[in-house]
């Protein structure tokens, strides 16, 4: 799937890979998120056989112009899981939507571990 709009100058389409690059690359820049990780180990297996993944613990969904993104991180021990996971949340929205120009309805943070 992908996002499209259309303005003045014609269509624009962006691809969920390139909205999930986007996403992974914003999480990663995030205080305490260690890794991001597969939701499935087929997603994983999958990911070792692509040259340049990218998108790896990221889900988009797309619906008309809205955006919805799951996120699947470890986090580092030590660190407030409910303050890392807003700011990660918020994070994501902002450069998503600056990206994009589109509306990012919901972003789910899922903590799927938490590492030294």
């Amino acid at each position: 799937m992908a996002v499209n709009t259309n303005n003045a100058y014609g269509k624009i389409s962006i691809s969920d890979l390139a909205i999930a690059k986007v996403a992974s690359h914003t999480a990663m820049e995030s205080y305490g998120i260690v890794e991001m990780v597969s939701r499935r180990f087929t997603d994983s297996f999958s990911h070792l056989l692509k040259k340049n993944g990218g998108g790896r613990g990221i889900k988009v969904t797309t619906a008309g112009n809205r955006i919805y993104i799951d996120v699947y991180v470890i986090i580092k021990y030590g660190v407030s899981i409910n303050a890392v996971a807003e700011s990660l949340k918020e994070a994501i929205k902002y450069k998503v939507e600056a990206f994009t120009g589109m509306i990012v309805d919901t972003v789910n943070v899922n903590v799927i571990g938490v590492k030294l």
